[in-house]
């Protein structure tokens, strides 16, 4: 068992007893074996001494469970962490960023605590699973859709505290964009309810998210904050059909246009689907992997010898057949002056969803959970299989055409520089409306010489994407310290700013440290810039 560090054996144990007078002896885990479940499996100190590692878990069943062991940890100074489900494999898992914390695991918080159809929303608990969700909708003949992630076993609660994303309708795909209304028990085991949850008896909770005065729903999330207990998020009215359509260019130089028009167009509420930008071209062999993008002419010459367009955006349509077939339209005519336009209906789906359309539609895009995404680590993409996991690259970058070529260009020269293996999605990913996410997975062993070396180039990649001024917005625990850093405006005032909150809402340092660069005061030392 790994002690909290400064911490005495017989205060450790005591807080432990505590913890199993609330929650029982039979939720508290403080075993090797039942401690393998909250290893980063994923990780890039896997058997070195700086590996993150709990000491115990403990697992509450209700509210009053997580104030009591709040309050517990924090008489003692006991570091805890907090996870819904911990499936964000490649982002951390379920282990804690300061090794010795208790995890506090909320998985038997499972319930969906309300749907209300007319105002299309939901309120639940952290431990309630997309999969849970959707079987809830479905056995309820509920006529809502939610957004959900590749894989879909994580936390409704989890997935968006971290700032995942799906695949749907513009403002539900980008789950933290989705919450309205959080519940948290705060470092000193006192309950904040956020928006209008504040007021005693509201019925408007999952309504309107703003309350009064500043919002305060952000303080948690990627924080370190607060254990949020319920959350409310909107849901979207299933739509009578979805229509995907795309749209091809066949000269390098049309790309730009063809990203100006298509950001305007989803600006714009014409089209509302998630959409997608690749170069047929120059994925030909591999239709996720993209290759450098090389210089115009030699992309031209491409194309006239294949017949494949330069680029090619994808959009979806969610809504009735006579509306988006008349968007497809309007569509098609803002792109007609481009010389060599090429226009495609891919796919037309009537809801709610066949037998049939179920064995041949991607589930994501229709609110619909799935491990489907796993077949593709098994493809063999790459030089690096077989590695023993991943960890996710996860970069903002301008939503452009120059955004997307310079992305490409520095990435991919960067990682031949370093000789980083890396498995980069073409050309970027856009859950998020306004930007771009320059989305990556970069394997990971359980061999302490190639990790120390990835560590090194990974955090070489990190400054010099934030040298041009691309920041990630997520990452393993890892490189927590390294982005952070990244953030500097100001020297640092961003960090300075969470430290000073850190500092005044949990004075004693106990929960979640170090997450996302923030640490408590007793920890600082060292840390960061």
């Amino acid at each position: 068992m790994t002690i909290p560090s400064g911490m005495t054996e017989a205060t450790f144990a005591d807080g432990l007893a505590a913890m199993r007078d609330v929650v029982g002896a039979e939720w508290v885990f403080d075993q090797p074996a039942d401690l393998n479940t909250y290893r980063d499996f994923y990780s890039v100190f896997w058997g070195e001494p700086e590996e993150r590692l709990a000491s115990a878990a403990a697992a509450p069943a209700n509210v009053e469970q997580v104030q009591a062991l709040v309050r517990i940890a924090n008489e003692r100074r006991i570091p805890i962490y907090p996870i819904s489900t911990g499936r964000n494999l490649g982002y951390g898992g379920s282990a804690p960023v300061l090794s010795g914390s208790v995890v506090l695991d909320l998985k038997r918080m499972d319930r969906v605590l309300e749907v209300n159809e007319d105002n299309c929303s939901c309120l639940v608990e952290p431990g309630v699973s997309f999969f849970d969700m959707y079987r809830h909708l479905r056995e309820s003949g509920s006529k809502l859709m939610m957004s959900v992630p590749d894989p879909g076993w994580g936390s409704l609660v989890g997935n968006a505290l971290d700032s995942g994303g799906g695949y749907t309708v513009a403002g539900y795909r980008g789950h933290w964009e989705a919450v309205c209304g959080i519940e948290a028990v705060m470092p000193d085991g006192e309950l904040l309810r956020t928006g209008m949850g504040a007021l005693p008896g509201s019925e408007t909770w999952q309504q309107y998210r703003l309350g009064i005065g500043p919002c305060l729903d952000g303080l948690f999330r990627q924080s370190s904050l607060g254990v949020v207990t319920k959350m409310g998020f909107w849901l979207y009215p299933m739509p009578e059909s979805m229509l995907s359509a795309s749209v091809s260019v066949m000269r390098f130089e049309d790309l730009e246009e063809l990203v100006r028009i298509a950001n305007e167009l989803e600006y714009g509420n014409v089209f509302n689907g998630m959409p997608g930008f690749s170069s047929p071209v120059l994925a030909r062999e591999n239709p996720i992997v993209m290759s450098m993008v090389p210089e115009p002419e030699v992309m031209n010459a491409m194309v006239a010898e294949t017949g494949l367009p330069a680029w090619s955006f994808a959009s979806n349509f969610y809504g009735p057949e006579r509306v988006v077939r008349e968007q497809w339209a309007y569509m098609q005519s803002r792109f007609a002056h481009i010389p060599g336009v090429r226009f495609a209906e891919t796919g037309f789906v009537r809801l709610p969803l066949t037998p049939e359309d179920m064995e041949r539609i991607h589930k994501p895009r229709f609110g619909i959970p799935s491990l489907e995404i796993f077949s593709v680590g098994s493809r063999g993409y790459g030089d690096f299989n077989p590695s023993d996991g991943h960890i996710w690259f996860s970069a903002v970058i301008p939503r452009s055409g120059q955004g997307i070529i310079a992305a490409n260009r520095v990435m991919r020269a960067e990682c031949e520089r370093l000789g980083l293996d890396l498995f980069m999605f073409v050309p970027s990913v856009t859950c998020w409306t306004r930007s771009f996410v320059l989305f990556a997975a970069v394997p990971v062993y359980k061999d302490a010489t190639r990790n120390r070396e990835l560590r090194d180039k990974v955090r070489e990649v990190i400054a010099t994407c934030a040298s041009h001024g691309w920041g990630e917005y997520r990452c393993p625990p890892a490189f927590m310290d390294n982005v952070m850093d990244a953030y500097s405006f100001g020297e640092h005032k961003l960090r300075r700013v969470n430290e000073a909150i850190k500092d005044a809402l949990d004075p004693n340092g106990v929960l979640s440290a170090g997450r996302y660069g923030v640490w408590p005061r007793h920890l600082r030392e060292g840390r960061g810039a």
